[in-house]
Protein backbone atom coordinates (compact mmCIF):
# COMPACT_ATOMS: atom_id res chain seq x y z
CA UNK A 1 0.00 0.00 0.00
CA UNK A 2 2.84 2.36 0.88
CA UNK A 3 4.50 1.66 -2.47
CA UNK A 4 1.24 2.42 -4.29
CA UNK A 5 0.90 5.77 -2.49
CA UNK A 6 4.50 6.65 -3.33
CA UNK A 7 3.86 5.93 -7.00
CA UNK A 8 0.70 8.03 -6.96
CA UNK A 9 2.60 10.90 -5.34
CA UNK A 10 5.29 10.68 -8.01
CA UNK A 11 2.86 10.90 -10.90
CA UNK A 12 0.94 13.71 -9.18
CA UNK A 13 4.03 15.91 -9.17
CA UNK A 14 4.06 18.64 -11.78
CA UNK A 15 7.12 20.23 -13.29
CA UNK A 16 7.52 23.52 -15.11
CA UNK A 17 8.03 22.42 -18.71
CA UNK A 18 9.34 25.29 -20.79
CA UNK A 19 10.57 23.04 -23.60
CA UNK A 20 7.29 21.72 -24.99
CA UNK A 21 5.22 24.85 -25.34
CA UNK A 22 1.91 25.54 -27.05
CA UNK A 23 2.10 29.12 -28.31
CA UNK A 24 0.95 31.82 -27.89
CA UNK A 25 1.78 32.08 -24.20
CA UNK A 26 -0.05 34.47 -21.87
CA UNK A 27 1.59 36.38 -19.01
CA UNK A 28 -0.85 37.84 -16.45
CA UNK A 29 0.28 39.88 -13.44
CA UNK A 30 -1.60 39.51 -10.18
CA UNK A 31 -3.13 42.65 -8.69
CA UNK A 32 -3.20 43.37 -4.96
CA UNK A 33 -0.04 41.53 -3.87
CA UNK A 34 3.13 42.95 -2.33
CA UNK A 35 5.27 40.89 -4.68
CA UNK A 36 5.64 41.27 -8.45
CA UNK A 37 3.85 38.03 -9.33
CA UNK A 38 2.53 36.71 -12.62
CA UNK A 39 1.16 33.50 -14.08
CA UNK A 40 2.12 32.02 -17.46
CA UNK A 41 -0.47 30.03 -19.41
CA UNK A 42 -0.31 28.33 -22.79
CA UNK A 43 -2.78 28.58 -25.68
CA UNK A 44 -5.16 26.15 -23.95
CA UNK A 45 -5.10 28.24 -20.72
CA UNK A 46 -3.13 25.53 -18.90
CA UNK A 47 -0.86 26.99 -16.21
CA UNK A 48 2.82 26.58 -17.08
CA UNK A 49 4.43 28.52 -14.25
CA UNK A 50 3.96 30.97 -11.42
CA UNK A 51 6.69 33.63 -11.32
CA UNK A 52 7.44 35.56 -8.15
CA UNK A 53 9.93 38.36 -7.55
CA UNK A 54 11.38 38.34 -4.05
CA UNK A 55 10.80 41.75 -2.50
CA UNK A 56 13.09 43.95 -0.40
CA UNK A 57 16.34 42.43 -1.69
CA UNK A 58 19.40 44.37 -2.86
CA UNK A 59 20.00 41.75 -5.54
CA UNK A 60 17.15 40.85 -7.90
CA UNK A 61 15.92 37.29 -7.41
CA UNK A 62 13.07 35.63 -9.28
CA UNK A 63 11.52 32.30 -8.35
CA UNK A 64 9.64 30.14 -10.86
CA UNK A 65 7.16 27.68 -9.34
CA UNK A 66 4.89 25.09 -10.92
CA UNK A 67 1.77 26.95 -9.77
CA UNK A 68 0.43 29.50 -7.28
CA UNK A 69 0.73 27.05 -4.37
CA UNK A 70 4.50 27.77 -4.46
CA UNK A 71 5.25 24.22 -3.32
CA UNK A 72 7.59 23.23 -6.14
CA UNK A 73 10.41 25.62 -7.07
CA UNK A 74 11.71 24.80 -10.56
CA UNK A 75 13.94 27.72 -11.58
CA UNK A 76 15.69 30.68 -9.98
CA UNK A 77 16.78 33.82 -11.81
CA UNK A 78 19.29 35.91 -9.91
CA UNK A 79 21.47 38.96 -10.62
CA UNK A 80 25.17 38.18 -10.53
CA UNK A 81 26.04 41.62 -9.10
CA UNK A 82 24.47 44.57 -7.32
CA UNK A 83 21.67 46.08 -9.34
CA UNK A 84 22.95 48.59 -11.92
CA UNK A 85 22.55 49.43 -15.59
CA UNK A 86 24.45 46.38 -16.81
CA UNK A 87 23.47 43.57 -14.48
CA UNK A 88 23.33 40.04 -15.89
CA UNK A 89 20.72 37.59 -14.63
CA UNK A 90 21.58 33.90 -14.34
CA UNK A 91 19.02 31.09 -14.75
CA UNK A 92 19.45 27.90 -12.70
CA UNK A 93 17.10 24.95 -12.37
CA UNK A 94 16.09 23.26 -9.12
CA UNK A 95 19.28 21.17 -9.22
CA UNK A 96 21.50 24.23 -9.54
CA UNK A 97 22.28 23.61 -13.23
CA UNK A 98 23.08 26.77 -15.21
CA UNK A 99 20.51 27.30 -17.98
CA UNK A 100 21.81 30.58 -19.43
CA UNK A 101 21.58 34.28 -18.70
CA UNK A 102 20.16 37.56 -19.94
CA UNK A 103 22.02 40.88 -19.79
CA UNK A 104 20.63 44.36 -20.23
CA UNK A 105 22.63 46.53 -22.62
CA UNK A 106 23.50 49.26 -20.14
CA UNK A 107 22.78 52.84 -21.10
CA UNK A 108 21.34 51.81 -24.46
CA UNK A 109 18.33 50.46 -22.57
CA UNK A 110 17.45 53.89 -21.18
CA UNK A 111 16.13 54.94 -24.59
CA UNK A 112 15.24 51.67 -26.29
CA UNK A 113 15.10 48.32 -24.52
CA UNK A 114 17.89 45.96 -25.58
CA UNK A 115 18.90 42.69 -23.94
CA UNK A 116 21.34 39.94 -24.91
CA UNK A 117 20.50 36.30 -24.22
CA UNK A 118 23.25 33.72 -23.67
CA UNK A 119 22.76 29.95 -23.66
CA UNK A 120 24.03 27.57 -20.97
CA UNK A 121 27.40 27.43 -22.75
CA UNK A 122 27.65 31.25 -22.46
CA UNK A 123 27.32 31.76 -26.22
CA UNK A 124 25.35 34.76 -27.46
CA UNK A 125 22.13 33.21 -28.77
CA UNK A 126 19.54 35.99 -29.10
CA UNK A 127 18.85 39.69 -28.82
CA UNK A 128 15.64 41.13 -27.35
CA UNK A 129 14.83 44.54 -28.79
CA UNK A 130 11.94 46.94 -28.48
CA UNK A 131 10.24 47.38 -31.86
CA UNK A 132 9.34 51.05 -31.43
CA UNK A 133 11.06 53.20 -28.79
CA UNK A 134 8.44 55.95 -29.09
CA UNK A 135 5.71 53.61 -27.88
CA UNK A 136 7.56 53.14 -24.60
CA UNK A 137 8.18 56.89 -24.28
CA UNK A 138 4.51 57.76 -24.72
CA UNK A 139 3.50 54.89 -22.44
CA UNK A 140 5.73 56.27 -19.67
CA UNK A 141 4.61 59.89 -20.11
CA UNK A 142 0.91 58.98 -20.24
CA UNK A 143 1.22 56.87 -17.07
CA UNK A 144 2.33 59.99 -15.13
CA UNK A 145 -0.97 61.81 -15.76
CA UNK A 146 -3.24 61.59 -12.67
CA UNK A 147 -6.24 59.26 -13.10
CA UNK A 148 -5.72 58.97 -16.87
CA UNK A 149 -2.46 57.18 -16.18
CA UNK A 150 -4.45 54.23 -14.85
CA UNK A 151 -5.61 53.57 -18.41
CA UNK A 152 -2.23 53.69 -20.13
CA UNK A 153 -2.46 49.92 -20.61
CA UNK A 154 -5.29 50.48 -23.09
CA UNK A 155 -3.45 53.06 -25.20
CA UNK A 156 0.27 52.38 -25.63
CA UNK A 157 1.42 48.77 -25.76
CA UNK A 158 5.12 48.13 -26.47
CA UNK A 159 6.27 45.13 -28.52
CA UNK A 160 9.58 43.31 -28.26
CA UNK A 161 11.30 41.11 -30.84
CA UNK A 162 13.48 38.12 -29.97
CA UNK A 163 15.95 37.58 -32.80
CA UNK A 164 19.23 35.88 -33.56
CA UNK A 165 22.51 37.75 -34.09
CA UNK A 166 22.06 37.16 -37.85
CA UNK A 167 18.85 39.21 -37.78
CA UNK A 168 16.31 36.40 -38.11
CA UNK A 169 13.25 36.83 -35.88
CA UNK A 170 12.06 34.06 -33.57
CA UNK A 171 9.43 35.45 -31.18
CA UNK A 172 7.41 38.57 -30.47
CA UNK A 173 6.30 39.67 -26.99
CA UNK A 174 3.64 42.34 -26.75
CA UNK A 175 1.84 44.08 -23.94
CA UNK A 176 -1.89 43.60 -24.41
CA UNK A 177 -4.56 46.21 -23.76
CA UNK A 178 -5.48 45.80 -20.08
CA UNK A 179 -5.94 47.79 -16.88
CA UNK A 180 -2.57 48.64 -15.30
CA UNK A 181 -0.76 47.00 -18.27
CA UNK A 182 -0.76 43.64 -16.55
CA UNK A 183 -1.16 41.28 -19.53
CA UNK A 184 1.40 40.19 -22.12
CA UNK A 185 1.40 37.58 -24.87
CA UNK A 186 4.24 35.73 -26.58
CA UNK A 187 3.96 34.37 -30.11
CA UNK A 188 6.44 32.31 -32.06
CA UNK A 189 7.19 33.87 -35.45
CA UNK A 190 10.22 31.82 -36.46
CA UNK A 191 11.79 28.41 -35.79
CA UNK A 192 13.97 27.49 -32.84
CA UNK A 193 16.72 24.90 -33.23
CA UNK A 194 15.78 22.91 -30.14
CA UNK A 195 13.57 22.95 -27.05
CA UNK A 196 16.37 24.35 -24.89
CA UNK A 197 16.25 27.56 -26.92
CA UNK A 198 12.54 27.98 -26.11
CA UNK A 199 13.31 27.46 -22.44
CA UNK A 200 16.13 30.01 -22.47
CA UNK A 201 14.01 32.62 -24.29
CA UNK A 202 11.03 32.28 -21.95
CA UNK A 203 13.23 32.53 -18.85
CA UNK A 204 14.86 35.64 -20.32
CA UNK A 205 11.50 37.26 -21.01
CA UNK A 206 10.31 36.56 -17.46
CA UNK A 207 13.16 38.70 -16.16
CA UNK A 208 12.89 41.32 -18.89
CA UNK A 209 9.19 41.94 -18.27
CA UNK A 210 9.86 42.67 -14.60
CA UNK A 211 12.75 44.99 -15.45
CA UNK A 212 10.73 46.88 -18.07
CA UNK A 213 7.77 47.32 -15.72
CA UNK A 214 10.16 48.83 -13.19
CA UNK A 215 11.64 51.09 -15.89
CA UNK A 216 8.21 52.58 -16.51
Amino acid sequence: MSELLDNMSFFAQKNVDLKNLNYPLKFSFKIGTMSNDFVIEDSSSATLAYVRQKMFKFIDEIQVFTDTSKKNLEFTIKANKWIDFSAAYIFTDKNGVDKGRVARKGWASIWKARYDVYDQNQHLAFHIMEENAWTKVFDTLFSEIPILGMFTGYVFNPKYIVGRPDGSKVMRLKKNASMFGRKFSLEKIGPTNNASEDECIVLSLMMMILLERRRG
